[in-house]
């Protein structure tokens, strides 16, 4: 019988026969602090029942890391789609943003009631406490077509539409099969640490941090998000594609294009709304702080709202936060001693707010400039005196911190929460994570006006997360008023760019686990010509040709 070589983390290696299970050669890690959720294998993410043919290198991936973390939470949301289906055989079970260390999900007939709340729990613990396996089985195109017909998962087979391969994988447990998007756990036994919380119409099925795999973190509520995404939904709603089999189901050049069109009337309907709140505000307020994560569209957004602030009279001015970082001389470090960019004090508050108060006093100035190549800050020569009907715009990462702009009384700001919460599905018990749309978006971007490569913007995604976390995400619920710049079919879109820079990355550089997680992601999506984009969609800033000026 053939051969096969695997290497460990440790350097020592060991022959097996071709065609073992990932968890048969497992012994070569020694003793590991945290069970396993999966294994790295060339750097590609695999379930540990996955037969290894080739030779390899296998590391560990345990659920305090990162991608051990995502297989632990798809596989509570496995979890709960089986005891929702062995209690409510009759209903479906839907999973949905994330919120407070939790994913919301609802059944798709109605709300669901604290005694079915504490049922659905009292279920997945006696499935966590019976450690059944968790496997990963290949059944036949059409055997999965019968599957999932006689149990009417419908958005299921709308995927399964787009694709002729002849084999599909689907993830078992208990007798309940579901299509396998990502590798799950090896067995519910792994599932310790989770909870139910009623929450609004149905219930949110909170995890642990990966830092604490053990503690299930203190509930903090996040009632914008669950807004902005409940607006989404209703969206989705009025659109009438609420997954993305049925956004490949009407990609045919007429229906698709009028989808696209509706899809852009909302949201500029959207931005319309947000420009008439400023409007009742008129007397007040001077100035609009735009701040959402990367690649939010926060820029376009800024686009946008100048056009309805006109339409209702005003006058906008845009000023560009960059220009006010301090000298690179003076830009603080992190802790691996690389300039920290993102944080406050790489920006001149005082200098900022100085030039603020003497414009809202009728005052002259002259705006700065930053030279990025020198990392010196210079006088531009543009001067900007504020008329009765001027309001200035700011769009930056602090835009939502009162330490951004602490001079300027409350009553003078609105302030306005930029995120990209897409609400379709994959399928029932299979969402999209809103932090893959951000990515995908800043990859294709990167690559289009920055000349980076996937493997680049995909290495230093970490570090942009950090800095939305400590500088973004704590101050959004302090916002005025949000926008949910998330566009359904973009991801048919984006597909065309992404796909070939993904492709770049090669199984021997580490961040080969997360291209391979994306590309076969965007695999579910038909691709959607970008010459159906309208040149002021939100869109446009990432791939290009907009009838806005970046």
């Amino acid at each position: 019988m053939h051969q096969i070589t695997i290497s460990y983390p440790s350097g020592k290696t060991a022959s097996f026969p071709a065609g073992i299970r990932a968890s048969e050669a497992t012994a070569g890690f020694g003793s590991l602090e945290q069970p396993l959720a999966a294994v790295l294998v060339n750097n590609e993410l695999l379930s540990l029942d996955t037969q290894l043919q080739t030779n390899c290198a296998m590391a560990p991936v345990m659920i305090n890391s990162a991608q051990g973390a995502y297989s632990y939470r798809r596989s509570l949301c496995f979890l709960a789609a089986i005891a929702a289906r062995e209690l409510f055989p009759q209903r479906d079970l839907i999973v949905g943003q994330a919120i407070g260390y939790g994913f919301y999900h609802r059944f798709q007939d109605g709300p669901i009631t604290a005694a079915e709340v504490a049922a659905l729990e009292k279920k997945m613990r006696e499935l966590v406490t019976r450690d059944i396996p968790i496997s990963m089985q290949w059944w036949s195109y059409e055997d999965a077509i019968k599957h999932f017909t006689a149990n009417d998962q419908e958005d299921t087979l709308l995927l399964l539409e787009l694709t002729n391969e002849p084999r599909i994988a689907l993830n078992e447990c208990a007798g309940f099969r579901d299509l396998h998007v990502t590798p799950l756990v090896p067995s519910t036994g792994v599932l310790q640490t989770f909870e139910l919380l009623e929450y609004d119409e149905g219930f949110l099925l909170r995890y642990p941090r990966k830092e604490a795999p053990d503690e299930i973190p203190e509930f903090l509520d996040d009632p914008l998000l669950y807004k902005i995404t409940e607006d989404a939904r209703l969206r989705s709603g009025i659109l009438g594609v609420p997954s993305v089999g049925a956004l490949n189901r009407i990609n045919a050049p007429k229906r698709i294009k009028d989808y696209i069109t509706v899809a852009e009337s909302l949201m500029n309907k959207k931005v319309a709304e947000i420009a008439d709140q400023v409007a009742a505000r008129r007397e007040s307020v001077k100035v609009v702080l735009i701040a959402g994560p990367s690649s939010s569209g926060k820029t376009t957004t800024s686009k946008k709202l100048s056009i309805q602030l006109r339409v209702l009279g005003f006058e906008p001015m845009v000023i560009g936060l960059d220009d006010y970082f301090v000298d690179r001389t003076r830009t603080p470090r992190d802790e691996n001693g690389d300039f920290d960019f993102e944080c406050l004090e790489a920006l001149d508050v005082d200098y900022l707010n100085e030039q603020l108060v003497e414009l809202f006093e009728g005052k002259e100035v002259e705006l700065p400039s930053f030279d990025f190549k020198t990392g010196e800050r210079t006088p531009s020569g543009k001067k900007l005196k504020l008329g009765d009907r001027t309001i200035l715009i700011m769009e930056g990462i602090h835009g939502l911190n009162d330490r951004l702009t602490p001079r300027i009384p409350k009553e003078q700001k609105f302030k306005i929460y930029v995120s990209a919460l897409t609400q379709i599905n994959l399928d029932e018990h299979n969402r999209i994570s809103t932090t893959d749309n951000r990515l995908i978006r800043r990859m294709v971007r990167d690559n289009q006006f920055r000349g980076r490569t996937a493997l680049e913007t995909i290495k230093m995604w970490p570090s942009v997360q950090r800095g939305e976390r400590l500088h973004i995400f704590p101050f959004q619920n302090g916002a005025d008023a949000a926008l949910n710049s998330a566009l359904d079919y973009e991801l048919g879109v984006l597909k065309v760019y992404a796909e070939p820079i993904l492709r770049s990355v090669k199984p021997m550089d580490p961040e080969y686990c997360e291209a391979k997680r994306l590309l076969n992601f965007l695999a579910f999506f038909a691709p959607i010509p970008a010459q159906y984009v309208p040149q002021d969609s939100l869109v446009r800033e990432f791939i290009g040709e907009s009838s806005f000026k970046y």
